[in-house]
């Protein structure tokens, strides 16, 4: 496998703001809660700090797909705060752990949909519900941090059970 990090994507807690999307960063801190200075409204308040949703991964290949069928999707839109090239979506598979720079992740669950998509400029309340039937089965998978770390753009992605 030839998989690496496309980009690492942080949303800061501010008030009034949902976190997405999320901004590119070169590099960022993982531990068991998530990246450092990514905030997540919902895991932190609904979930009581979840540590199976500490992190949201998406790979690249989904969001050229997401670009095929006509909607501008860029990399950090839906939420996620690693973005991966060469590793095809349908290979992430729940319970698998992955080597991600100094991280390791376990795979704990597909990510649903959320209502804070349609705060996307290009979705709005108006395409809403068509969005969220084509991102159902498809919007990234939550992990688990097993070994936290230091992760960058261009880290190596690696199955390692």
């Amino acid at each position: 496998m030839n998989a690496y990090i496309y980009q690492v994507n942080v949303k800061p807690q501010r008030e009034g703001e949902r976190g997405l999307p999320k901004h590119a960063v070169e590099s960022a801190r993982v531990t068991p809660h998530g990246i450092i200075g990514d905030f997540n409204r919902y895991r932190q308040e609904k979930l009581h700090g979840s540590l199976s949703r500490a992190l949201l991964i998406m790979p690249l290949e989904m969001i050229e797909t997401f670009n095929q069928e006509g909607w501008p999707v860029q990399a950090g839109d839906i939420g996620e705060n690693i973005t991966t090239k060469g590793v095809a979506y349908s290979d992430f598979v729940i319970g698998a752990r992955y080597q991600l720079g100094e991280i390791e992740v376990e795979i704990s669950e597909r990510a649903t949909p959320c209502g804070n998509l349609k705060l996307l400029p290009y979705i709005g309340t108006s395409k809403w519900q068509e969005f969220r039937r084509v991102m159902t089965e498809r919007r990234g998978y939550y992990a688990k941090v097993l070994k936290e770390g230091q992760i960058q753009k261009n880290d190596l992605v690696s199955r390692i059970f």
